[in-house]
């Protein structure tokens, strides 16, 4: 049975929540991964939810971030094989009024905009990628800036997340978490307001303001 969902403003995870783009994302890692003598498995473990930037100066402080970022951009932007769109993410959306939702990603835009199509999935009023904002998750700041961009308070936002950086940043921002359990174990993201297995197990109703 459906799990009943209210909120004023959806605010959406990309990969591995609208998107399913686990596949594609964990390609382009573990070739970069390979690349600098990295073990891939310890990489992927680490990666989701994140900015890339911030896991490259991570994980290896002493390359130039910013010219590794822009290489595995580059990469992600032009290969979209095998994005398609999350289960229950068209029907959900095509539910919402357009002005209830925004997309709050540790992408890049350009990525984001790629892997949306690739989805067929619309394209948000609100895009907050991870190129526009100073920290990334678990930092609040890209959740409480869609707040702020949409006008609403934070607390009548409710998060949809896939990976425990996402989850803290829902809560640090003052926000309700929903957590699928596409990306990882649901004991990793129990610590969210509600687990689900995907977008189809919840029964969303927006509710307005006075």
């Amino acid at each position: 049975m459906p799990s009943a969902l209210h909120a004023h403003v959806l605010l959406f995870d990309l990969d591995g929540v609208l998107a399913d783009s686990t596949r594609s994302v964990e390609h382009h890692w573990r070739t970069w991964a390979r690349k600098h003598a990295l073990d891939p498995d310890a990489l992927i473990a680490v990666v989701h939810g994140r900015r890339a930037v911030d896991t490259i100066r991570e994980v290896t402080p002493h390359l130039d971030a910013e010219r590794e970022l822009a290489a595995l951009v580059e990469a992600e932007a032009g290969d979209t094989t095998g994005v398609t769109a999350a289960p229950g993410a068209a029907a959900l959306l095509a539910r919402l009024p357009h002005d209830a939702w925004a997309v709050v990603t540790s992408g890049v835009r350009s990525v984001a905009i790629a892997r949306l199509r690739a989805s067929n999935l619309p394209a948000p009023k609100l895009l907050v990628p991870a190129d526009e904002i100073t920290r990334g998750k678990p930092d609040p700041e890209g959740y409480l800036t869609a707040a702020r961009r949409l006008g609403v308070q934070p607390q009548d936002c409710v998060v949809i997340e896939d990976a425990p950086a996402g989850i803290a940043a829902a809560h640090a921002a003052g926000m309700r978490c929903v957590a699928l359990t596409t990306t990882h174990a649901r004991g990793e993201v129990a610590h969210a307001d509600l687990v689900v297995a995907s977008l189809a197990a919840l029964d969303v109703a927006i509710e307005r303001g006075p």
